[in-house]
């Protein structure tokens, strides 16, 4: 476990823009400061586009590459293609548009997905698909019954490895994956509260496809997702963005069937306005320079959620204000911490007054650190939760 961090922390030196040594930036979980490369990063991509015009896309393909490889590398450097769009919601709906729903019309998922996967399964639900809920918790065997659920009938499941409600790692991820295997079934995993924050292995799910993001813990910015698709994947999503015929644009044509490029090109989606990969790349080589790597991340982060959570039982509050929203292992949590408060959104309000920033969810109250915070704002963001909940 890392020592603490002295005020000011050691990276908060290059985020003068939003001067995080002097602010109590308790959303690490949701959305984090971006260091000043990220604006030079923004800059360059105008700069580009007044000399290039449309040439600047060959050097966008550039941009795109590092921000791909960032994401293999925090994938456990994971084999297979990775296309890259502005969130994930657009790439889901490509990936459950390429699934046979008319002959295989069921989705097993949990009831703790974010909702870019969440309201769409909703909505399907509502058209006639066959959508099971598998209570997230308790998350110790969700494995195993998400497991349960799937039959020949099963197009797909889609979990997350960390649940963006609890903060709580998904343990036996592999085990759904063998069952998907058995059933013929794809996997879909939603890494967006893993990357940056908990390491990723891919070791047992390497059929898996894998979504993410980099506006929470990866600091990209809004505009920079990713979805890792399989080796050698023959799927054809039915909602197909014109970028994914560019490799056959000039002599592959075939009459009356539409073709698909090669790799990441086949979940391709078209047009887009790419600063956000001049960004996303800035602030990848950023970390690579720093030392950030998932493995340092996950050291950070255990020893500031640790931390953070120390602190909260010090102050001993009665449970009906506020309590830990699960008990369990240090091991067990990912980059934040879920207190489960009768009244999250009045604690939120009080501490947002006294220049806490957090954020809440239905009854759970969320407070999440990131590499640029002290130990001394930590402590202080607790010791303000203790005064508010004191009123």
């Amino acid at each position: 476990m890392l020592d603490g961090f002295d005020h000011p922390a050691p990276l908060s030196v290059h985020y003068t823009h939003f001067d995080v040594a002097n602010r109590l930036f308790l959303t690490g979980h949701s959305h984090q400061a971006w260091p000043d490369v990220a604006l030079e990063g923004q800059r360059q991509a105008w700069l580009d586009a007044a000399e290039m015009l449309d040439g600047k896309w060959s050097v966008v393909a550039e941009k795109v590459e590092q921000v791909t490889e960032g994401y293999r590398a925090l994938m456990s450097d994971c084999s297979g293609d990775i296309t890259l769009d502005t969130n994930t919601h657009a790439l889901v709906a490509r990936f459950l548009s390429a699934l046979p729903l008319r002959e295989r019309p069921r989705i097993v998922t949990t009831d703790g997905e974010f909702h870019s996967i969440r309201r769409q399964l909703d909505r399907l639900a509502e058209s006639g698909l066959d959508i099971v809920k598998v209570p997230a918790e308790p998350v110790r065997d969700l494995a195993e019954r998400l497991a349960a659920q799937i039959d020949d009938r099963t197009a797909c499941v889609m979990v997350s490895s960390v649940l963006f409600g609890t903060g709580l790692i998904v343990p036996n991820l592999p085990f759904v994956a063998d069952a998907c295997a058995r059933h013929g079934s794809e996997l879909l995993v939603d890494s967006y509260h893993s990357l940056g924050a908990v390491p990723f292995p891919m070791e047992g799910i390497e059929g898996a496809f894998v979504v993410g993001g980099g506006y929470k813990y990866l600091q990209l910015g809004e505009g920079n997702c990713a979805l890792r698709v399989p080796p050698d994947c023959r799927m054809r999503p039915v909602f197909t963005g014109w970028f994914s015929e560019f490799a056959e644009l000039a002599d592959q044509q075939i009459p009356g069937e539409v073709q698909y490029g090669a790799g990441a090109a086949r979940f391709a989606g078209s047009t887009y306005d790419p600063t956000s990969q001049y960004r996303g790349a800035a602030v990848m080589d950023f970390f690579r320079a720093q030392g950030l790597t998932a493995e340092r991340l996950r050291k950070i982060s255990q020893h500031q959620v640790g931390l953070l959570c120390e602190e909260f039982l010090a102050l001993g509050l009665d449970p009906e204000i506020a309590q830990l929203k699960s008990e369990v292992s240090l091991e067990e949590r990912g980059g934040f911490l879920a207190l489960e408060c009768a009244e999250a959104g009045s604690l939120f309000e009080g501490l947002l007054g006294r220049g806490v920033r957090t954020d809440y969810r239905a009854n759970v109250l969320r407070f999440g650190p990131a590499p640029y915070l002290s130990d001394r704002q930590l402590r202080d963001s607790i010791g303000l939760l203790g005064e508010v909940a004191g009123e």
